[in-house]
């Protein structure tokens, strides 16, 4: 996955391309307001969950539906921001370190080699888990002839629990509320990315049919969730 753009920084406006995993050029104002402002062109580079030249894997992890929704669930006040240090979704049996990624020289985004599937990460230039606002985590479902950690990001249902620990000690509780399966090339960009007054978090991967001219999944996987615990 490659994220282009300039910097992000508190209260200032930027432009990104988001290629991979499938999140369109928008823009945004960064950090501090997060508010998204406008969509604009689509700008797809299928650079990311992909794989090298020679026999392509199969098609990725899917959906039973589009869109799986749950019941709405309490989502309590967002808490103070905090780095996150570990994800863990006992339903899908998936745990990793979390390692903070921002952008490259080339104001792409660095993210963990598909040598090392199953390393997460998490966009430090937006908001922490936790504190007010989405917060991002991205990971492989396969690399290096093995799963990865967001393998079977498609089997969470409504109503799991997804965990993240922080450095201040505390671990942020998120109850999944929806799932979703879109095309790269129509990616939710103002749901996922959009401002939120409680704490949220996006967890992105690929999936659908791999696309062996493009080397790329067709589709990106987002799973959404709200703040419902502390611990």
């Amino acid at each position: 996955m490659r994220i282009h753009g300039g910097p992000a920084r508190a209260g200032t406006v930027s432009m990104f391309r988001v290629s991979g995993f499938g999140v369109r050029t928008f823009a945004v104002r960064t950090f501090a307001a997060r508010s998204v402002l406008a969509a604009a062109a689509v700008a797809v580079l299928a650079a990311g969950c992909s794989s090298p030249a020679g026999p392509g894997p199969n098609d990725g992890p899917s959906l039973t539906s589009p869109t799986v929704t749950g019941a709405p669930v309490t989502a309590i006040p967002p808490i103070a921001a905090s780095a996150p240090t570990e994800l863990r979704i006992d339903a899908i049996n998936a745990s990793s370190s979390l390692v903070p990624l921002g952008l490259n020289p080339d104001q792409t985004i660095t993210v963990p080699p598909v040598s090392t599937p199953l390393q997460a990460s998490w966009y430090r230039l937006g908001p922490t888990p936790g504190a007010a606002g989405p917060a991002i985590i991205l990971g492989h479902i396969n690399g290096n002839g093995q799963d990865g950690i967001f393998a079977k990001l498609n089997q969470l249902k409504p109503g799991d629990q997804v965990k993240v620990t922080r450095a201040d000690g505390k671990t942020a509780v998120f109850t999944v509320t929806k799932l979703q399966q879109v095309p790269k090339n129509a990616f939710p960009t103002v749901d996922v990315y959009g401002d939120t007054t409680d704490s949220e978090l996006r967890l992105i991967t690929c999936g659908g049919g791999f696309d062996k001219s493009k080397r790329s999944y067709v589709d990106s996987i987002i799973a959404f969730a709200k703040l419902t615990s502390v611990a």
